[in-house]
């Protein structure tokens, strides 16, 4: 690590915690050659995804949209705010550990309904109704039969 004060390029760890709640490093170091003490944060690189919608248009993933969609389909259920943000990170997480830097947004949706049914079924079947675009009640009955039967 290069000093700010002297330029030299060698220095050593003196200190080193976690900061911002584990998600980044704090490291207190001393320069070999100036021995002054500066401070570097390491961080985890995290590569960005694209989703491909489904018109095949590609944007860059957005957490904050997914975290909404599952508010709207929570609202005025007895859902935690803090569940859907853990739901959000997880999501998120998987994504970062795909191989594949280009995610389908049927994908994304499925792994929102799969932990949205374990979380609360209304929820799930109200964000089904929008992600699934029912065309009538029949496909909506259709999915409602399909969530009895696993029960």
């Amino acid at each position: 690590m290069k000093c700010p004060f002297c330029g030299h390029l060698d220095s050593k760890v003196v200190d080193s915690r976690p900061a911002e709640d584990g998600a980044s490093i704090r490291r207190r170091r001393e320069c070999l050659a100036c021995h002054k003490r500066f401070t570097t944060f390491e961080v985890m690189e995290s590569l960005p995804v694209v989703v491909i919608k489904k018109d095949g248009s590609r944007q860059s993933f957005d957490r904050s949209k997914l975290l909404n969609g599952m508010i709207r389909a929570c609202e005025k259920r007895p859902v935690p705010f803090d569940v859907l943000q853990q739901i959000a990170d997880e999501i998120e997480q998987t994504l970062q550990n795909e191989m594949n830097r280009e995610i389908p947004s049927d994908q994304i949706g499925e792994m929102v309904m799969d932990r949205l049914k374990e979380v609360d079924e209304v929820a799930y079947v109200r964000f089904a109704s929008v992600y699934r675009q029912f065309k009538d009640i029949s496909t909506f009955m259709a999915e409602l039969s399909k969530l009895l039967q696993e029960k």
